[in-house]
């Protein structure tokens, strides 16, 4: 029987990005470490974390800026998105149908750019150190 993870790599990045999960990553340069990463960042937001208690630890500053700069460019985004768009990323982004998400949903989506902006000592996304 084959490994389904190797047959839905969309699946296997949604997997490891799922904050209920304990996942080891470890992957060649430019194989979606960091996008994995900024999707399980931005699911414990969607899933009420406070911004102040995530802690991203990189082995350089020039990755962890990268992160930073990718999650806040997809916070960003999804502030604006119309409907439709951010109902269809969060959807990719969680594995959920499109119709599960209540305008309730799509609103608290929205404010997470916000919030993060004003998180006292910004997201903690630093180096090793």
């Amino acid at each position: 029987m084959s490994d389904p993870r190797h047959s839905d790599p969309q699946g296997a990045q949604r997997q490891a990005a799922d904050p209920g999960a304990s996942i080891f990553v470890t992957a060649n340069a430019g194989s979606g470490k960091t996008t994995t990463l900024v999707d399980r960042v931005a699911r414990l937001l969607l899933g009420g974390a406070q911004p102040e208690a995530i802690l991203c630890v990189t082995y350089t500053k020039a990755a962890a800026a990268e992160m930073q700069r990718r999650l806040f460019d997809r916070l960003g985004k999804w502030a604006v998105m119309e409907d439709d768009d951010l109902r269809e990323r969060l959807s990719e982004l969680q594995g959920f149908g499109r119709d599960d998400f209540t305008p309730a949903d799509l609103s608290a989506a929205r404010a997470l750019f916000a919030r993060a902006l004003e998180t006292p000592g910004g997201l903690k996304i630093q180096t090793i150190h």
